[in-house]
């Protein structure tokens, strides 16, 4: 589309509708919004004139939320495309990780063509950022990298990302660590890890060589922590006290943190004290079947957290999508969030935290100067959208329409 043009009855949230005390529904206007060089420059009444001249886009009523982020997935992993198989049923990960070490070389099909598939589906399902973790390890070398970053190409100018150099088989256990240094040469920009105690076997030496090659490399960290219970907690207090040591606070980030859902409430509000401090994310993938960290309050205790879709028809599992939106819909139903305002916030675990309604009912998405990066819905409000996993019409990237039409 054009550098500048108007979006026109396009509806936003404006607050909430309150009776006796109690939230009944969300409120929404009718707005026009002027896009200038990928950002929102105007938000205005729809009673306002638009000047003939102006290039105009009809939104026709949609709703707009802010686009979403896919926190965690593994672009390399995915067997989209090629042929339907189940999942072997094994009784370790290490046989899992066997399994997948010969499956995935023996595909008729392409890591970049699999991995592109799954990156339509993302943009398609509202998503224009993705942290994606990619397989380090000695036999394939950096063959999954830079596979994936050909495919992350085909996708510039329709979604940003983060690439983690994950050690699937081990940092220590596959000797990675020399693989993972040129992975953030080549342009990785985070560490990845999998389980300290279960997997390295030294959850010590592993945490030490994470670090130490994030603090070389000038990245960041997100470890894949399954460890249960305290072995868990454990491997998360180190890891905070090191990430302390080392300056790298709001460069770390755990996927899954079992550990979190296996303590008590009053345990894991002293952890979410902890990880705050430490400016430390937690990524959930809402697992079915499986205790999974406190969300809700951990975020009350100020920390970071966000939901990802993990794996999507891969070795590890034949389910999954790639609609992070569902995902976020499968956390309020488990965390039994129902009412306007539990399920509108819920909005925040896939948008980088930003939701159209602050806490206190007031508008705070869209502003002048945001990213134009947007997602159109068939909803009335925020509400709707994750209870109902409404249908996205629309993605736009930062002005230009990326999936989609009106």
């Amino acid at each position: 589309m054009k550098s500048s043009y108007w979006l026109t009855n396009a509806r936003l949230e404006s607050g909430y509708n309150i009776q006796d005390g109690v939230i009944t529904g969300t409120r929404t206007e009718s707005c026009h919004l002027f896009i200038e060089d990928g950002k929102i420059a105007k938000v205005v009444s729809c009673d306002t004139n638009i000047p003939d001249q102006a290039v105009q886009q009809d939104v026709k009523g949609l709703l707009l939320l802010p686009s979403f982020v896919e926190k965690h997935c593994h672009l390399d992993k995915t067997l989209l495309g090629d042929r339907w198989r189940s999942v072997t049923p094994v009784s370790s990960i290490f046989e899992r990780l066997d399994i997948e070490k010969k499956t995935l070389p023996s595909l008729d099909t392409r890591i970049q063509d699999r991995a592109e598939k799954l990156l339509n589906l993302y943009v398609d399902s509202g998503v224009t950022h993705v942290r994606t973790h990619v397989d380090i390890y000695p036999e394939a070398g950096l063959d999954h990298l830079e596979a994936v970053q050909q495919a992350l190409h085909r996708f510039e100018g329709k979604l940003s990302h983060e690439i983690v150099a994950f050690p699937q088989h081990g940092l220590l256990r596959s000797q990675a660590k020399e693989w993972v240094r040129e992975a953030l040469r080549r342009g990785a920009g985070l560490v990845g890890g999998v389980d300290p105690a279960t997997v390295d076997g030294d959850i010590e030496a592993s945490l030490q060589q994470m670090v130490e090659l994030a603090v070389e490399g000038n990245a960041g960290i997100d470890l894949h922590l399954h460890d249960a219970d305290h072995q868990g907690i454990y491997t998360l207090k180190r890891l905070a006290q090191l990430t302390q040591e080392a300056g790298l606070q709001g460069k770390v980030a755990i996927s899954h943190a079992f550990g979190l859902g296996d303590i008590s409430p009053s345990e894991a509000e002293e952890m979410g004290d902890l990880l705050a401090d430490a400016g430390i994310a937690i990524i959930t993938s809402v697992p079915i079947g499986r205790t999974f960290p406190p969300v809700g309050l951990l975020h009350k205790r100020g920390v970071e957290v966000a939901v990802g879709c993990d794996n999507i028809f891969d070795v590890w599992s034949p389910f999954g999508n790639g609609d992070v939106l569902e995902r976020a819909g499968r956390l309020a139903e488990i965390s039994r969030w129902v009412d306007e305002r539990s399920l509108a916030h819920t909005l925040r675990y896939i948008t980088g935290g930003i939701t159209p309604l602050n806490e206190k009912g007031e508008q705070v998405w869209p502003r002048v100067g945001d990213e134009a990066s947007i997602v159109f819905v068939e909803a009335s409000c925020s509400a709707e959208a994750i209870a109902r996993r409404s249908r996205r019409v629309v993605t736009m990237f930062k002005g230009d329409i990326v999936s989609g039409s009106f």
